[in-house]
């Protein structure tokens, strides 16, 4: 088996490596003068089972468009090196929210990402708490895993909340199925029923409307779960709705945290007392705010290691994820 990790995906990779007791391989990455690039491997692979990690964001230094550009072009070469099969290990999937037309004409970006990655030879993409787990996955015709951080969040919440009345909240319609996986690992740890709530939402031109809640949150500690905080707004008007509805505290989990616009004039109100978020994209933007002080970031590394690992021996991802 061979690891590599794009550099900009480095310390994911290397957390993923050491769970793995394994070195990173090694590849190298140059720049041209007129803004192209070439990445290549630096070791043998043929016929090697072969995982490549990059988190697709944008980040100060690349933009989303040029880490899936290099992300497609080392697994073609990967491919053309007579590697025996490729894994794109991807924590954060870009350009899957886009899984529908909405309007006349719209692009359905998931579709075109899974066609992009087969097109250059990927044999399986591993991902964490896509968009919309039927689009992605009726989308790629190659082998999918989906993981879930409802283990994280679960491990991590139970002990902090053990003696509270807890309700689990959906920030939408849509997210109740995300809602409801994350209350049977909840339920399970606490060894008790927690109830479900959600609230209405529509948008329509990137303005969300809609204030019903509904579910009793009164005198509850709500844990509002969704995949993903961009601008923070639907997070933060959940977390309105569920204070002025009663609740005596509130927690926001996302497995992906890209906290995009202002966040502390969204978080600024003492509505939330943590936001917490996973690794599979580093929190960079928060940097010189307030809200990073709410932010509690977990460590996803494990999950993708323990997948590899099962992928490699032949054992099973539902029982991982089911554990």
């Amino acid at each position: 088996m061979k690891l590599f990790s794009l550099f900009n995906s480095i310390e994911f990779g290397e957390q993923i490596a050491k769970e793995l007791n394994i070195p990173l391989s090694m590849h190298e990455e140059r720049e041209f003068e007129d803004g192209e690039h070439k990445i290549r491997s630096m070791e043998n692979v043929r016929n090697e089972e072969v995982f490549v990690i990059h988190s697709l964001y944008s980040d100060g230094m690349q933009s989303v468009n040029d880490k899936l550009c290099r992300l497609l072009f080392f697994i073609g070469a990967l491919k053309d090196a007579s590697a025996k099969n490729v894994t794109a290990v991807v924590p954060y999937l870009c350009y899957a929210r886009k899984d529908r037309k909405t309007k006349s004409r719209d692009p359905i970006t998931t579709r075109y990402i899974a066609q992009l990655f087969e097109a250059v030879g990927t044999d399986r993409i591993i991902t964490m708490d896509v968009h919309n787990i039927q689009a992605f996955q009726n989308s790629f015709r190659c082998s999918t895993e989906n993981l879930e951080a409802k283990k994280i969040f679960a491990d991590y919440l139970a002990p902090l909340i053990s003696n509270e009345n807890v309700v689990i909240v959906s920030p939408d319609i849509g997210g109740i199925k995300r809602a409801e996986q994350f209350q049977q690992s909840l339920q399970k740890r606490m060894e008790r029923n927690i109830p479900l709530a959600f609230m209405e939402k529509y948008r329509s031109q990137g303005v969300v409307s809609g204030s019903i809640l509904l579910g009793e949150v009164k005198d509850k500690t709500a844990i509002i779960v969704d995949d993903l905080i961009s601008t923070g707004t639907t997070i933060a008007r959940t977390a309105t709705a569920c204070k002025k509805a009663g609740a005596k505290k509130i927690f926001a989990l996302a497995t992906h945290g890209i906290f995009t616009g202002n966040p502390d004039e969204v978080f600024g109100k003492e509505m939330l007392q943590q936001i917490i978020i996973t690794n599979t994209i580093p929190p960079f933007r928060l940097n010189n705010t307030k809200t990073k002080e709410k932010v509690t970031v977990l460590n996803a590394a494990t999950l993708f290691a323990e997948t590899i690992k099962r992928i490699n021996e032949g054992g099973s991802i539902t029982a991982l994820l089911n554990d």
